[in-house]
């Protein structure tokens, strides 16, 4: 949306561009970004409580406005241990959950140490779920479920990002990363 971005939302948004947007991970967002109807909120704190809080309020704002496609929840001063980060996942899922969300909102995840299950933490298929910081991103089911009925082979989507993250190698996804911290600067 069209509100200044903090250090650490203008440090995602540069990612998302080049990553997301640029190497297609998500078929979803090139048209979001385009039409500048993601929301960021940085949220400042490092405890589960006020997080949660802070999730379920930019839940409200995604279901009560319908400019904004999908949000992302910048976690600027905590859950910076992985396995913290994913403990804060599994309330603010269990959240939708109690809430009847489940089918109307999805939750993606993306962490600057971010692994997949079954890999090494150098595993450069790693590098397509991490971000300059923790991210909790809240996206409409319905919407993605509109483009990946246009999309050829949405099952291939995440072997396609992994095969495409080991052509760039862990070295350019560093530089990204390490752009993205500097973009959050200016």
């Amino acid at each position: 949306m069209n509100k200044p971005l903090t250090p650490a939302c203008a440090a995602v948004h540069f990612w998302v561009a080049e990553v997301v947007v640029g190497h297609n991970f998500c078929p979803f967002a090139r048209r979001e970004v385009e039409r500048e109807t993601l929301a960021y909120h940085d949220c400042r704190s490092s405890s589960i409580a006020e997080t949660l809080e802070l999730f379920a309020d930019a839940v409200q704002q995604l279901l009560q406005d319908d400019r904004v496609e999908t949000s992302l929840l910048v976690l600027s001063q905590g859950f910076t241990d992985f396995n913290d980060y994913l403990e804060l996942l599994d309330y603010a899922q269990l959240w939708l959950q109690q809430e009847d969300l489940e089918g109307t909102l999805q939750l993606a995840s993306f962490h600057p140490h971010y692994q997949f299950a079954g890999t090494a933490a150098d595993d450069v298929t790693n590098y397509t779920n991490r971000a300059p910081y923790p991210v909790l991103h809240i996206l409409r089911e319905a919407s993605l479920e509109r483009v990946l009925k246009r999309y050829p082979t949405p099952e291939r989507i995440p072997e396609d990002n992994c095969a495409r993250a080991e052509e760039l190698g862990s070295a350019y996804f560093e530089q990204v990363l390490a752009q993205a911290r500097t973009a959050q600067s200016k």
